[in-house]
């Protein structure tokens, strides 16, 4: 397959101009996504909120222990478990 000729980026003088440009144009026309990868922000803070959830007695008594085991906060370690989780859900998609 054929890959067609990317247009040059303009340079901007503004992010005014720069998001105005980005709004009204189609990106693939400037950029080959074929070779995009995943950026990562390492030093970024994560924004959090606050949840409730209702858990049975037993099961936050069980992570209370557990906590207690690794010396950390129990919703320290509920967030962990969660965010493995996730992960090992993403991994096998």
């Amino acid at each position: 397959m054929k890959r067609k000729k990317l247009k040059p980026i303009p340079k901007f003088k503004s992010e005014d101009e720069d998001r105005e440009f980005w709004a009204t144009h189609d990106t693939t026309e400037y950029l080959d996504w074929s070779k995009a990868v995943k950026a990562k922000f390492p030093n970024l803070k994560l924004s959090t909120k606050s949840i409730s959830i209702r858990l049975p007695v037993s099961l936050l008594e069980d992570i209370k222990i557990e906590a207690n085991k690794k010396d950390i906060p129990y919703q320290s370690l509920i967030k962990v478990w969660l965010a493995e989780k996730v992960k090992e859900k993403a991994m096998a998609k």
